[in-house]
């Protein structure tokens, strides 16, 4: 069914969340087992208060992330949306994902809600580094600030640009395809719920239920995103 969606559809938006990470290999936030929350309060050591007051902390566990995204990198189902995108199928991406491995698959029109782990940028100044200097242990800029990776701590906002951006192809999509997500955190839950509302189909693919699946016009369980994707690659293409 995907495939043919894929074919009529003229604006088509991916939206993705941990799940699609957590099949290269790292971790989520929220799963019993392997969430990274089950060893540290959120909101203490992700936050503008610990970035502020307990910056060791803080950079102890950012390192432990960046490390993490540096192991692994992209599964097939990232080069399938990226091969999907320079083919024309797909118009934007919008991940609360911050791996970067959208972009390291090849995918170019990415709206990150949440910011990167590929990137760190001084406090103080703004200055811009590449992450591998927390692997090298330079946690400050040359002004002497802090450096922090650039992501969305506990107490920002969302990145205006973004957020902007994912609303207005939210709106203009003939089909919103959400990859991997709860669709439990606002406000970033609310474009698949935009896009239904202004006349696209929605297709959810996750391993648990989400509070959307009700609304969807195609469900998928317990099935891995990469061989989904795969499947509807070789539909699409007749491989």
């Amino acid at each position: 069914m995907l495939h043919e969606w894929l074919k009529d559809s003229k604006h088509t938006v991916v939206f993705t969340g941990a799940g699609m990470s957590t099949e290269s290999g790292l971790p989520d936030f929220r799963s019993t087992n392997r969430g990274l929350w089950r060893k540290k309060d959120p909101s203490k050591i992700a936050s503008v208060d610990a970035l502020n007051h307990h910056v060791e902390d803080f950079i102890e566990f950012y390192r432990e992330r960046v490390l993490g995204v540096k192991e692994v990198g992209p599964h097939k189902g990232h080069h399938i949306l990226a091969d999907w995108e320079n083919n024309g199928l797909i118009q934007s991406i919008i991940t609360q994902n911050v791996d970067g491995f959208h972009q390291a698959a090849g995918s170019r029109h990415v709206h990150e809600l949440h910011g990167t782990l590929q990137e760190l940028h001084c406090q103080s100044c703004g200055k811009i580094y590449d992450s591998s200097a927390y692997l090298n242990e330079d946690y400050h800029c040359s002004c002497g600030g802090i450096l922090r990776p650039s992501i969305v701590l506990f107490g920002e906002m969302l990145p205006e640009d973004a957020f902007s951006a994912a609303f207005e192809h939210a709106k203009k999509a003939d089909l919103f395809i959400v990859l991997g997500s709860s669709l439990s955190v606002t406000p970033a839950n609310q474009f698949p719920e935009i896009a239904k509302q202004s006349g696209a189909k929605l297709v959810i693919v996750n391993q648990e239920k989400t509070p959307l699946d009700e609304f969807a016009d195609e469900v998928v369980f317990d099935r891995k995103i990469g061989a989904y994707l795969e499947e509807t690659d070789q539909l699409l293409y007749n491989r």
